[in-house]
């Protein structure tokens, strides 16, 4: 009678074992599959960003100094394979230039009325939108597979087999948490 709740009892705790573990491997993918989706936003942004610049080139030639920021910026961000919080001051840093950039359209009439610079720029704001909720998305699958990582029974299973909790993708200024008004 003893073997048998012995033998019931660790088929139970098998079980939970292996449920609490799934439950962390599909939290741990959902973040991945968040990440993606974040990704694939920012490389639309960083390739609308070229053709951008393209625009802006031909009205603001003697602009060169913002011009090659944003240029810098937008490769180092396009090349960037690091962690999400490098990841997130280097897109930070790209969109610093790009206000610079909107701010040096403002000064050219022409360029605010080229129907390719608005089309484009309407483009751009579409993709920030969709950057937007890809990050919410992300943050809060994040934070769900940080509760499984961190709240007991999980955390047991998760420092048996070395979950570790990833980070939130975070804006780094405050100045950031509000948005830019940019008009032409």
């Amino acid at each position: 009678m003893i073997l048998i709740i012995m033998i019931v009892g660790l088929v139970v705790l098998g079980i939970l074992v292996m449920i609490l573990y799934n439950g962390l491997v599909g939290a741990r993918n959902e973040v991945k599959n968040a990440w993606s989706a974040i990704d694939v936003q920012l490389k639309r942004r960083h390739d609308l960003i070229s053709n951008l610049i393209e625009s802006v080139k031909g009205y603001a030639a003697h602009e060169r100094q913002t011009l090659d920021e944003v240029v810098r910026a937008r490769q180092q961000a396009a090349a960037f394979k690091g962690s999400v919080e490098e990841r997130s001051k280097i897109e930070n840093a790209l969109t610093q230039s790009l206000r610079s950039l909107f701010a040096l359209a403002e000064a050219y009439p022409d360029l605010k009325a080229n129907q390719s610079f608005i089309a484009l720029q309407e483009e751009l704001a579409s993709t920030e939108n969709k950057i937007g909720f890809s990050r919410q998305y992300y943050n809060d699958a994040a934070m769900r597979y940080k509760n499984r990582v961190e709240m007991f029974p999980g955390n047991l299973i998760a420092n048996m087999f070395n979950f570790q909790a990833e980070a939130f993708f975070q804006l780094e200024e405050t100045g950031d948490r509000v948005v830019p008004q940019v008009k032409f």
